[in-house]
């Protein structure tokens, strides 16, 4: 059941701010959310979760024009917070040059979810399952952050601290994810295991992005997603390969190795005997379609 709550619905930006503002004041704070798509929220008042309790405040900001635009500029394609999944899925400069983003975008829950879920509202609880997360990471994705007092820019995976936690303060509100262009040569793919085909919550995400000349690694990221505590970057891993050629003896290492760090960073646990050569196998098909071995 949802409780008695404040309802703001602001139509500029600097509205959402000065509310935020007053959040950040309060000693006893954490009372107010942003209300985005309302996919996460909704369900969580009416499942009585104990993200929600506490809360007193809704800041509805759809109907801030900034935050719902996809922007074009010489160094990056900025998205704006407030952009839906339905849309990230069909804009061309996304489809075009950041083809994992559009392609993880079509695998969130329904039509009608992805019609309502944003992008900022996707990663901004920094949920193990988060799809977007991993295409935004090999993407090296950097998120604006606005307050009164200023605006910060700061890479996602440092912005992403811990399970259901972030960097962002009571005070700010995510504006921007920034996505910089990337050199022509580079290639792709993202993957993802539910226990259903559809409308499921991500058990496994991967995402590779690299660039291969003449048969040499030149550049090679990986990130995933469930498996880790966060998403996460493997910079050890992707540092490694540089300048190796490409083989399937190959890949079956790097499959080996993924396993490796995927371990040290989570210890041996319950899933991990049926969960580790599932994500090896899926990694090594991704190196195979990406790099057409």
């Amino acid at each position: 059941m949802i409780p008695d709550i404040n309802y703001y619905k602001p139509k500029q930006l600097g509205e959402v701010l000065e509310i935020l503002n007053n959040e950040g004041k309060n000693e006893d704070n954490g009372k107010t959310r942003i209300l985005g798509g309302g996919t996460d929220i909704i369900p969580g008042f009416h499942q009585g979760s104990s993200r929600f309790m506490n809360v007193e405040n809704l800041v509805d900001v759809n109907d801030i024009p900034e935050l719902k635009k996809i922007t074009k500029r010489e160094k990056h394609l900025v998205i704006g917070a407030g952009v839906t999944f339905s849309e990230l899925e069909k804009n061309n400069d996304v489809l075009n040059s950041f083809y994992l983003l559009s392609q993880a975008a079509a695998t969130i829950g329904s039509r009608q979810i992805r019609n309502r879920a944003t992008i900022a509202g996707n990663f901004v609880n920094n949920a193990p399952c988060a799809d977007s997360v991993t295409p935004l990471l090999v993407y090296d994705a950097w998120v604006k952050i606005e307050s009164l007092h200023g605006s910060r820019q700061i890479p996602l995976q440092e912005f992403l601290v811990k399970p259901y936690k972030t960097k962002i303060q009571p005070d700010e509100l995510i504006t921007e994810v920034l996505l910089p262009w990337l050199p022509d040569g580079y290639t792709g793919d993202f993957y993802k295991l539910g226990r259903r085909r559809a409308v499921a919550i991500s058990r496994i995400t991967l995402s590779v992005l690299g660039k291969i000349e003449k048969g040499v690694i030149k550049d090679f990221r990986v990130a995933s997603g469930a498996v880790t505590p966060i998403g996460l970057r493997f910079y050890k891993l992707e540092d490694a390969v540089k300048g190796e050629k490409i083989s399937s003896d190959f890949l079956r290492t790097l499959g080996r190795e993924l396993g490796k760090q995927i371990i040290d960073i989570t210890g041996i646990r319950w899933s991990t005997p049926h969960k580790l050569p599932a994500v090896q196998q899926a990694f090594y098909q991704l190196l195979e379609n990406t790099f057409n071995v």
